[in-house]
C-alpha cells in the first residue's frame, strides 16, 4: 500500500487541530485516498461527499439557510448518523464549489463537528473570494511521490535511506555496491514517476505498456479539464503550451520560447495561460534571477523561465518508449539533460524551494539557484561523463561580491568534493528540503490568478 509523507500531517491535524483543513494539489496526485486512509487509520467516523459525482450536495451547500439546515440536509442525504464531537465531512473535487471555503468559518465556529475538504485546480478555482478564513483553515499542497517515497514502496528500508542521508550530510562516499542499486532506481523512477496509479500499476503488474496506459490518460484528464475550467478564447492555447514544454526542454538552453506558439504572440499577452498550468499544479515554472543573491525574488525576471511538467514520468511516456528503454538500458545516444533536470525541478518543488535559474550574457547559464539556509545554492544537472566541466559555475564562483560559499553539480557518479563545488549523485536531491511542510494559514488571495 502506497504510503506518502503528508499522512503524518494529516493524522496531526485530526489529533491536534479544531481548524477545517484543506489538501489540494494537481489532479492524480493520490489526495482522496490518501485522505480516507487517515481517516480510517484514526478511527474517524466521517462522511464523504464528492461534489463532481454528485452534484445535489453542491445545491445543499449552496441554498442551506443555516448552519442546522445544512447538518440536517446532509444527514437526510447520506442517511447516515451524525454524532456531535465526533463525525468528520469530508468534502472531495471542491473545485466544483468554490464557495465552500469561505462558508467554512461558521461551520468551523460551530464546532460540532470537523472538516477535511480537497480538490485540483484550486489555484484556478479559487479566485475573486472577498472573505478569507483566516484562522480557520489550514492547508495542505500534495505533489506527486517524490524520490524518497518512491524507494519506500520498492522495499528500500529506512536505515538504508538513513545511511545515504548520513552521507549525504556528511559529503563522503556511498558504498558502490548502494549507490549503483539506488542510481538503477533512479532510473526506473524516471520511467515510472510519481503518480500514485502509474506507481501502482507498475509495482502490481511491472508492465511499462501498462504505465505508460496510465499515464496516456492523466495527459488526457488534464487536456480535458483545459477546455472545461479555463475561459473560452484561452483554451487552445493552454494546450498549445503544455504541448510545447517537452520540445522546448529539449532545446539547449530549455527556456520556454513564447514565439514558437506563435511568431507574433508577446508573454503579456497569454500571461494568464501560463499561470494557469503553473497554478493548476501541471507544469512547474523556473523563473529567471538576473543575480545570484539573496533574496532571488527580488532579481526575478518573470517573463523568461523554464518549463518543466508536475511528473517526470509523464514526460518520458511523452517521450516515447524507445525513450523509457535507453534509459533503463542506461544506452549513451540519448539526451538525458530534459529528464534529469525535470527530476530535479520536480523534487526541488515538492521539498519547498521556489524554482529559479541564472542566465549572464557574460558569465553563463546555472541550471537550478535556490536559497537554502539563508544562502545561495547554485545546482548544476550532469547527466555525462564530463560532468566536471561547468564554466558558468566557475565564473559564478569567482565573483566575490556573490559570496557563494557552495555548490552542487548533481551527477551519475559518487560523492566528491572540488574547492566550492560538491559533487553529489543526482539521487541524494531528495535529501534538499527547505521548511519542513507543516500548517499554514492562509488567505484564498494566495490562489488568486
Amino acid at each position: 500500500m502506497l504510503k506518502r509523507k503528508i499522512e503524518k500531517d494529516i493524522m496531526h491535524w485530526i489529533s491536534n487541530s479544531e481548524k477545517a483543513l484543506l489538501v489540494y494539489g494537481v489532479r492524480q496526485a493520490g489526495k482522496t485516498f490518501i485522505i480516507r486512509k487517515c481517516l480510517e487509520a484514526a478511527g474517524c467516523d466521517y462522511i464523504e461527499f464528492n461534489l463532481i459525482q454528485q452534484p445535489e450536495i453542491v445545491n445543499i451547500l449552496d441554498t442551506a439557510t443555516g448552519i442546522d439546515d445544512l447538518i440536517l440536509k446532509l444527514s437526510l442525504y447520506s442517511n447516515k448518523k451524525i454524532v456531535p464531537g465526533k463525525t468528520f465531512f469530508f468534502f472531495d473535487e471542491i473545485q466544483r464549489y468554490k464557495e465552500i471555503v469561505t462558508k467554512i468559518k461558521f461551520l468551523v465556529e460551530d464546532r460540532r463537528f470537523r472538516y477535511i475538504m480537497s480538490g485540483s485546480l484550486l489555484g484556478i478555482e479559487i479566485v475573486n473570494l472577498k472573505s478569507a478564513p483566516v484562522g480557520y483553515l489550514q492547508t495542505l499542497n500534495m505533489y506527486p511521490l517524490d524520490f524518497e517515497e518512491f524507494l519506500q514502496i520498492f522495499n528500500v528500508n529506512q536505515p538504508l535511506l538513513n545511511t545515504l542521508s548520513n552521507a549525504y550530510v556528511s559529503k563522503t562516499p556511498v558504498d558502490e555496491i548502494i549507490h549503483s542499486k539506488i542510481m538503477d532506481m533512479f532510473n526506473i523512477y524516471l520511467i515510472i514517476g510519481g503518480m500514485p496509479a502509474a506507481v501502482e500499476k507498475y509495482r502490481t503488474t511491472g508492465s511499462i505498456d501498462d504505465v505508460m496506459d496510465e499515464h496516456r490518460a492523466i495527459i488526457e484528464q488534464y487536456k480535458l479539464d483545459f477546455t472545461q475550467y479555463e475561459a473560452e478564447n484561452r483554451k487552445l492555447g493552454i494546450t498549445r503550451i503544455f504541448e510545447l514544454i517537452p520540445a522546448q526542454l529539449n532545446e539547449k538552453n530549455k527556456r520556454f520560447i513564447v514565439a514558437d506558439i506563435n511568431k507574433n504572440l508577446r508573454y503579456d499577452r497569454i500571461a494568464d495561460s501560463f499561470i494557469w498550468l503553473w497554478k493548476a499544479g501541471v507544469a512547474l515554472g523556473v523563473f529567471n534571477t538576473t543575480e545570484p543573491t539573496v533574496p532571488l525574488l527580488l532579481n526575478e525576471k518573470s517573463s523568461l523561465f523554464k518549463m518543466f511538467l508536475s511528473d517526470v514520468g509523464l514526460l518520458t511516456t511523452i517521450y516515447g518508449k524507445a525513450c523509457k528503454l535507453k534509459i533503463v538500458n542506461k544506452e549513451k545516444d540519448i539526451n538525458k539533460g530534459a529528464v534529469y533536470e525535470n527530476f530535479v525541478a520536480q523534487e526541488l518543488h515538492a521539498h519547498g524551494y521556489p524554482l529559479y535559474y541564472y542566465s549572464s550574457k557574460k558569465y553563463g547559464e546555472l541550471d537550478f539557484v535556490i536559497e537554502n539556509e539563508g544562502q545561495v545554492l547554485p545546482i548544476e544537472v550532469k547527466s555525462g561523463k564530463d560532468y566536471d566541466r561547468h564554466s558558468a559555475l566557475d565564473n559564478v564562483l569567482s565573483i566575490e561580491e556573490y559570496g557563494i560559499k557552495e555548490a552542487y553539480v548533481l551527477t551519475n557518479d559518487n560523492v566528491k568534493i572540488k574547492d566550492k563545488r560538491t559533487y553529489l549523485p543526482i539521487y541524494m536531491v531528495m535529501f534538499l528540503q527547505n521548511n519542513p511542510i507543516g500548517f499554514i494559514d492562509i488567505s484564498v488571495d494566495r490562489f488568486a490568478l
